[in-house]
């Protein structure tokens, strides 16, 4: 899932489902028993995460490396460039050739890369004959990839179109400006999709040397679910990574920096609305106060519709269609995003009602009546976040590379039903700042027609 390179509608969804379980609810289908996770090491330091599902003659598999654009290390595009490569040609075979092999037994692949990690994923039915094609071929993309020299350039130059793309999009250009603000010199400012220069000076050397560095089997984390039993998930966990170097894992990334003082960053653009994003710092993935933020989150502005910032922006003053907050929690600080679009003439209003709305919730905290209906919305509709085969390989794997408890799932439900309206006004007091955040505003000003990217 590319959260990085979506519209504005389209992020907030995905960044929602990042705040559920890591990664949020994808399909809408009957609910299923809460899985079981089982979990271990491959021979050469792979972690494994199985979950047997025998409704449906299918396996879901997800290989998560921890090679995100957050490793990039001075070069913006390098580990986005690098993950669209493996399925360009491996083993001697051509990207034509290895699709056209998916598709004769009857496998879907795909790959993709975002701050924290880089992924492959393959479905396929479980018929055994096919089902060994699918995963000694996804053993061949992984172990064996040859970043052919004309994909190479094929691939950069799609990503070069891309950027220039996004200077058409006042929410790219928001979302990009927003990290950049937040994050400074942290590795988390540096778009995945990169920078025209960044892209222009990566060489292959450099993507041979990005793959052999950080897809290496001790970098990675296996998700498995299906119609399988556990050997036969183990056989295919050493099948998938018994050929990739031990490695070790990537390095612990840098503390963020807390902001210090509120930051404004203008960007002129001719558009019809004006695109506004608040934010800052905000939580890790195994942070403890994580659920309590999360429900308390769901008050404010994570419930689409019915939340405090929609009721003060949408309904009273109809500021704008839609309105939200969220918190995307990642191996470091992820960020707490509060954001709309309103007319262009209600910039000024709008902002003003979204900053007093949480800055008193931050002191407040949600009414008891709130807290209990916001639990009662997530954890009644928690069934629909594991509906798929599909959908529980992306939460294991999440599960897996954020080294969370492996009953993760198991017990959620009944966490978030012990989260305190006390508990979330602690956490939201504690984590956020109001009076130091940053503010991007993307459109048309008048009255202050500022240069693209500059700083009140």
């Amino acid at each position: 899932m590319y959260a990085d390179t979506l519209s504005a509608g389209a992020f907030r969804a995905i960044a929602r489902l990042v705040c559920l379980l890591a990664l949020y609810s994808l399909l809408v289908a009957p609910a299923r028993a809460t899985p079981r996770i089982a979990h271990w090491e491959t021979a050469n330091g792979a972690r494994v995460y199985f979950v047997a599902a025998h409704e449906l003659p299918m396996v879901d598999v997800r290989v998560v490396f921890d090679a995100g654009s957050a490793r990039d290390a001075g070069e913006p595009g390098l580990a986005r460039l690098t993950n669209s490569l493996l399925g360009e040609g491996a083993g001697g075979r051509s990207a034509d050739v290895l699709s056209e092999r998916f598709s004769a037994l009857g496998a879907r692949f795909s790959s993709g890369s975002a701050r924290d990690m880089a992924w492959l994923s393959l479905r396929s039915i479980i018929e055994p004959d096919k089902l060994q094609g699918a995963m000694r071929t996804l053993a061949l993309v992984i172990q064996h990839p040859d970043f052919p020299a004309k994909a190479f350039a094929r691939q950069r130059a799609r990503m070069l179109v891309a950027l220039e793309a996004k200077q058409q999009s006042p929410a790219d250009l928001a979302r990009d400006a927003f990290y950049a603000a937040v994050y400074g010199d942290h590795p988390y400012a540096s778009p995945p999709d990169g920078t025209a220069k960044g892209l222009n000076a990566i060489t292959g050397e450099d993507v041979r040397r990005f793959y052999a560095t950080y897809y290496t089997a001790r970098n990675a984390v296996i998700a498995i679910v299906g119609d399988l039993d556990r050997a036969h998930a183990r056989a295919l966990a050493e099948e998938l990574t018994g050929g990739l170097a031990a490695g070790a894992p990537a390095p612990a990334l840098p503390p963020v920096k807390p902001l210090k003082e509120p930051v404004t960053v203008r960007i002129a653009y001719p558009s019809e609305q004006t695109h506004i994003l608040v934010g800052q710092p905000g939580i890790t993935r195994d942070d403890p106060q994580f659920l309590p933020l999360y429900v308390g989150d769901y008050v404010l502005g994570g419930n689409g519709l019915v939340t405090r910032l929609s009721n003060e922006i949408r309904e009273k003053r109809g500021l704008s269609y839609s309105v939200y907050s969220y918190f995307i929690p990642m191996h470091v600080r992820g960020p707490f995003i509060a954001g709309l679009q309103t007319r262009n003439a209600k910039v000024g209003e709008a902002l003003a009602v979204l900053r007093r709305t949480i800055a008193r919730f931050v002191a407040a905290g949600p009414t008891a009546e709130e807290v209990l209906a916001a639990k009662k919305s997530i954890t009644g509709g928690f069934p629909l976040t594991i509906d798929s085969n599909r959908s529980v390989a992306e939460y294991a794997a999440a599960i897996g590379f954020y080294r969370l408890p492996p009953d993760y799932l198991q017990t959620y439900v009944a966490r978030v039903k012990g989260v305190s309206r006390r508990a979330i006004r602690k956490a939201v007091h504690e984590r956020l700042q109001p009076k130091s955040m940053v503010t991007v505003i993307v459109g048309p000003d008048a009255k202050q027609p500022a240069a693209a990217g500059s700083r009140d």
